[in-house]
């Protein structure tokens, strides 16, 4: 029994009556299901990253534009994102939740999805992909949110950890996917994902409806602590913003750069992995790729005790030790760049970006001053990270153009301390965990 809950704790409550949120128990069915609507969004995402580039490639040679056509989506999500955020939180504070949001956009969604291979001309294959887009990132950071409808605050990082392992498992029903069905009927192939993501969502609200929920449209207790006072409901995300801008501890803005930079930090590894290993380490193209594999293995193996030893240490403090990690895990493929020297890296910079992974959206919520605004600000992380993804790899590459590749490791752990420097600020500035 926690310490907290035993007689003659400090806290105490009347017989019978509802734990308070934080000190509600983790159900793991719960997070199963919450997890189970994750991953059906994420399957339909991942088969669209990895086969929409080969219909383009129908009508375009040219890889830069298909680059720029597949970074739409990420452009949309940050325009779309926290408007929906908004909307959806709306819908939580007047007791109505956020499934009809996911539920409608998800259906609406399937349509220009299973449509793609139909398609017999770019501006039709245009008006599909960017409907999907669309549709598809206005439900995309409302599903993420149901994290925080569901798991009591104290546990959203263990509960991050189930989710972001099933976000990794995606990657897999995607290559299977392709692996057993684009071969034989591409159209078929287009319209598995969106079947699946209908199923998936469907079954998951059937069992989270019967399940416990946290409220938060009946909770004015302030995410980040002190005391419970009813807040006045924001006229629109911008007013939103604009709390977040005058926060005089400028907490809230810290962590959306620490959340930029971690986030560029590890877009532009992924996407210069490749080109690294065939210049540095002498490497066929596909050898190469495949240096990315036992990360994401790491990834998977490791995510999840992370996630629970965050919950102790503190998602910031986590996030730090991460940073850490991850500067350890360049240094030594700078040191030995030798396959073996850069298959370490990639394991132990993964097992760093799994503390972020699992930490950071979880700390931007407890940093708002509500939560009534969680949606918005789910947003609001979309917004820092999909910035970070479009632009790390072009400033990572930039100082490969003047150092060399021999030097890519060393100039992304230049850029790590930065990143490390601020989430050790930010550390200061944000309470550590009670125990």
């Amino acid at each position: 029994m926690p310490s907290d809950l035993a007689p003659g704790s400090k806290t105490s409550r009347a017989p019978g009556a509802d734990p308070p949120p934080d000190l509600r128990p983790m159900h793991r069915g719960t997070v199963l299901w919450v997890a189970l609507a994750v991953f059906a969004q994420e399957s339909v995402w991942n088969f669209y990253d990895a086969q929409v580039p080969g219909e383009l490639r129908r009508y375009l040679t040219s890889a830069g534009l298909i680059g720029l056509i597949m970074g739409l989506d990420n452009v949309l999500g940050v325009l779309i994102q926290p408007w929906m955020g908004f909307v959806s939180d709306r819908r939580a504070r007047e007791g109505r939740g956020r499934w009809a949001v996911i539920l409608i956009g998800a259906v609406l969604a399937s349509v220009p999805f299973a449509l793609i291979p139909w398609t017999n001309s770019l501006s039709a294959l245009m008006v599909c992909v960017i409907a999907f887009a669309v549709i598809a990132n206005a439900f995309k950071g409302v599903t993420e949110t149901l994290v925080s409808d569901y798991v009591p605050p104290a546990h959203r990082s263990k509960a991050q950890g189930f989710v972001k392992a099933g976000v990794g498992l995606t990657i897999i029903v995607s290559a299977l996917i392709s692996l057993l069905v684009l071969d034989r009927s591409i159209t078929l192939a287009f319209a598995v994902p969106p079947a699946l993501m209908l199923l998936l969502f469907a079954v998951s609200r059937a069992f989270l409806g019967r399940g416990p929920t946290v409220h938060p449209a009946r909770d004015d207790t302030p995410a980040a602590g002190g005391e419970a006072t009813p807040e006045e409901e924001p006229a629109s995300p911008w007013a939103i913003v604009r709390n977040l801008v005058r926060d005089p501890s400028r907490a809230r803005l810290l962590l959306m750069l620490g959340i930029f930079c971690f986030a560029g930090m590890w877009s532009a590894l992924r996407s210069q992995l490749t080109p690294y290993g065939m210049e540095t380490l002498g490497l066929s193209r596909g050898a190469a790729g495949g240096l990315a594999l036992p990360g994401a293995v790491a990834f998977l193996v490791c995510v999840i005790p992370l996630a629970y030893v965050s919950a102790r240490l503190g998602q910031v403090r986590a996030i730090r030790y991460g940073v850490g990690v991850f500067i350890a895990g360049l240094l030594i493929g700078f040191a030995s760049p030798t396959v073996p020297g850069t298959v370490v890296a990639m394991i132990v910079t993964s097992a760093g970006y799994a503390t972020f992974a699992v930490n950071a959206l979880v700390a931007l919520w407890n940093l708002a001053p509500s939560r009534h605004v969680l949606g918005t600000y789910t947003g609001l992380y979309t917004v820092a990270s999909s910035t970070g993804a479009a632009l790390g790899p072009a400033l990572l590459g930039f100082t490969v153009d003047l150092t060399g590749w021999r030097y890519m490791l060393l100039n992304g752990a230049f850029f790590a301390v930065v990143t490390f420097a601020v989430f050790t600020r930010l550390a200061r500035r944000t309470p550590a965990p009670s125990a």
